[in-house]
């Protein structure tokens, strides 16, 4: 039996994005697999879990055994306490020192590299009488944001003897959890800083979904950060990778067909008429465009799934619909034509799409959010 919800979207459009949180259940458990006993696991909820909903999905996650909640913003983290999530929330980006009070009154921990964060957490305490929760970020490679190695020593031990903050962990990123090399430079650095402090009651992270499921050698480490694989999807992983977790992707994109027409031999389709009809031709139309995050160069490439059959998607995708040629494909107005997904045997993989433009499949899915409301299902 299928069991289906609606987030809280006032839609009336044949257009969606479809979640299923069975897929996201087992991919938890199949993830924990390759960490660590003992460890922690976060779950990277950053813009809205990916284009998956993060407050819609954060159930699923807490009750599959995570931990942890992380996020790019404290207006992120606002969303999950607002709608009453009292687990804890890391703000793994930079916040804004005048944002530093709201946090912690609403006990978010937030990430720490600059003298003028301990200054914005001493104020804080000063005007509301709360400690900061605060995890330290190491740059030991990433070169976006965190100490700089050479003074991390000296910055963490200025932080564990400050009244005002409450020192909850330190962590660091890796930039190419695929190159064995460049990740084990940036291990090195990590544990050398942890050598030289008191890492007792810490919580320590460094691995996210790549380097988790490749396994490195790491002794410093009780979390884990889990992103991309949450969702069905996996990251590039190095060549020794010698396991991959069998992931579900979560996400599916669906439109119902508002209109069918027939077109003759040598008819334009869409704008500027990039696609010329080679025969008499069924054409179907969806309420999905570009403004719905599908991008306008994947036009004539791409495929849909309509009733068990793949179909060509023709012509220039517009701002908000797009066609399909689905001749020979017994079909009515109302029918539905999958873009991302699985109908009947064919499966059409966000992953292809990504391959197309020449981009990655995390930005595609977070593209997938502007007008389109989402659809929870269990199967």
């Amino acid at each position: 039996m299928k069991f289906q919800r609606l987030s809280n979207i006032n839609t009336k459009r044949d257009a969606w994005v479809e979640i299923n949180l069975d897929a996201i259940e087992h991919n938890i458990l199949e993830l924990k697999s390759f960490v660590k006993t003992g460890s922690k696991v976060l779950a990277v909820v950053k813009a809205d879990a990916y284009g998956h909903g993060s407050s819609m999905i954060a159930p699923t996650l807490l009750a599959s055994g995570v931990d942890y909640l992380g996020v790019a913003s404290i207006d992120e983290g606002m969303e999950l306490r607002n709608n009453k999530f009292t687990c804890p929330i890391l703000v793994l980006g930079a916040a804004p020192v005048w944002a530093f009070d709201y946090a912690a009154k609403n006990n978010i921990s937030l990430s720490l590299f600059l003298d003028n964060h301990i200054e914005a957490a001493e104020l804080t305490y000063k005007k509301t009488g709360i400690k900061t929760k605060a995890h330290i970020k190491l740059d030991t490679g990433m070169n976006r944001i965190g100490v700089e190695p050479e003074d991390a020593v000296e910055f963490i031990k200025k932080v564990q003897r400050n009244s005002t903050i409450e020192l909850q962990g330190i962590f660091t990123h890796f930039a190419c959890s695929e190159n064995e090399k460049k990740t084990l430079e940036q291990i090195k650095r990590w544990e050398n800083i942890l050598s030289s402090i008191d890492c007792k009651n810490l919580i320590l992270h460094c691995c996210n979904t790549a380097a988790a499921i490749a396994g490195y050698n790491i002794k410093n480490y009780n979390m884990v950060r889990l992103g991309l694989a949450i969702y069905g999807l996996l990251p590039e992983l190095p060549p020794f990778a010698e396991k991959t977790p069998d992931l579900i992707p979560a996400m599916s994109l669906k439109g119902r067909i508002i209109n069918i027409h027939t077109a003759h031999k040598n008819s334009g389709v869409s704008y500027s008429h990039t696609y010329i009809t080679d025969k008499e031709t069924t054409i179907a139309t969806i309420p999905i465009g570009y403004a719905d995050g599908v991008d306008r160069g994947l036009s004539n490439k791409i495929y849909g799934i309509l009733n068990g059959h793949k179909v060509k998607q023709i012509g220039n995708i517009t701002m908000d619909q797009m066609m399909f040629d689905i001749t020979g494909v017994k079909a009515n107005e109302g029918d539905v034509i999958t873009l991302i997904g699985t109908d009947g045997n064919e499966n059409i993989s966000v992953n292809e799409w990504a391959e197309i433009l020449g981009t990655i499949n995390y930005e595609l899915i977070c593209r997938l959010k502007v007008r389109l409301a989402r659809v929870y299902t269990r199967l």
